[in-house]
């Protein structure tokens, strides 16, 4: 029996296709059609796992090897692989391909954005967090001592392999931080998730499940038609950063050690909070949030006495603008909106809902 692959195409000026299914390897070849050489980037776990996709691409590749998880999201390391590339003589009819979860995927989308001036990519993710966010987009980048993700470039993929095959050996508490990612994407696009996820629990982090398969291909879906629209953040797009203000603030005070899904978590109790407190969210759909992220275990939480030092991480966030502080918030169930320049006195408030 042939296996299902489900295709969802995103949009826009170079359009595109995300394949979720099993076995994807033989979908690779037409995405690097006329390169004589591709560039696979992976990190040390995943190496047999990368040496599959090269064998698969069918045609030579340079296998390069990157630090694990933010560790490799750096430009050091982005720089260790242009010097690779132009060893090998790279041109711009070849590819370059991520093999991993998120971090892998930003950066070789970076390093194939900015060699060159821009090569052809393919993400071929292997967590959660990657086949319903990092992978799908553009959106490619590397951390600085400033910041998550202030150095990157807007470059879509060739294509992008969600291979859920690859979710079987993934880490319990990675697949666990990738469903933040896809209850974000409930609250504000598509409440089918929630309901998925509130119905079975146990389900929703089961790799084998049809219901983790469909999770994964709404979320897809939410984030497709959005960037399909707003591939450079100009207007709709900032709703996928719902939660991601807070969230990317706690990462940097953990030195990235939390991962992205846990703090993106927290992260959604707070612009919960925002939006209840500022008038406009209901107190139903408020409580929803810390209720579906507990009922599978992620973290609703944090510390009192990280205020200062988030408060002033969030400051030079990528949202802010003009010095001013801009938040995602809901004005109700999948109806996300922007508040800006909230009083310091409000957002006080909100993070007392983070430590309780």
């Amino acid at each position: 029996m042939t296996p299902v692959v489900t295709r969802i195409q995103v949009g826009g000026d170079r359009p595109y296709d995300v394949l979720v299914g099993r076995d994807l390897a033989g979908d690779l070849p037409s995405l690097v059609e006329g390169a004589a050489q591709v560039a696979v980037l992976f990190a040390a776990p995943l190496r047999a796992r990368a040496e599959q996709v090269a064998e698969a691409a069918g045609v030579p590749a340079l296998l390069i090897e990157v630090p694990d998880a933010e560790r490799g999201k750096t430009v050091e390391v982005a720089a260790m692989c242009w010097d690779s590339l132009g060893e090998h003589n790279f041109t711009r009819t070849d590819v370059v391909i991520g093999v991993g979860g998120g971090a892998v995927t930003d950066l070789s989308g970076y390093v194939a954005a900015s060699w060159l001036r821009g090569v052809r990519w393919v993400p071929c993710s292997t967590s959660l967090l990657g086949m319903v966010d990092a992978a799908v987009g553009g959106k490619t980048g590397v951390n600085i001592a400033a910041g998550k993700n202030l150095v990157g470039a807007f470059h879509p993929p060739a294509g992008v392999l969600c291979d859920l095959d690859s979710l079987r050996t993934l880490p319990a508490d990675d697949l666990l931080a990738g469903l933040a990612e896809v209850i974000k994407c409930g609250f504000i696009a598509d409440p089918v998730i929630l309901d998925l996820v509130e119905r079975e629990p146990a389900a929703a982090v089961d790799p084998e499940s049809p219901v983790l398969r469909e999770l994964v291909e709404r979320a897809i879906r939410v984030k497709a038609e959005v960037v399909g629209v707003d591939l450079k953040e100009s207007g709709l797009r900032e709703i996928l950063n719902y939660g991601h203000t807070l969230g990317h603030a706690i990462e940097k005070r953990e030195k990235y050690t939390w991962k992205h899904g846990h703090a993106v978590s927290v992260g959604l109790i707070f612009a919960s909070a925002l939006s209840h407190l500022s008038g406009r969210l209901d107190a139903e759909t408020h409580a929803r949030h810390r209720a579906v992220l507990e009922l599978v275990g992620l973290p609703t939480s944090y510390a009192e006495e990280a205020w200062p030092e988030l408060l002033g991480a969030m400051r030079v966030d990528k949202k802010t603008r003009a010095a001013t502080l801009r938040f995602v918030v809901l004005d109700g169930l999948a109806k996300p909106g922007i508040l800006a320049g909230p009083e310091e006195s409000l957002l006080e408030r909100a993070y007392a809902e983070v430590t309780r």
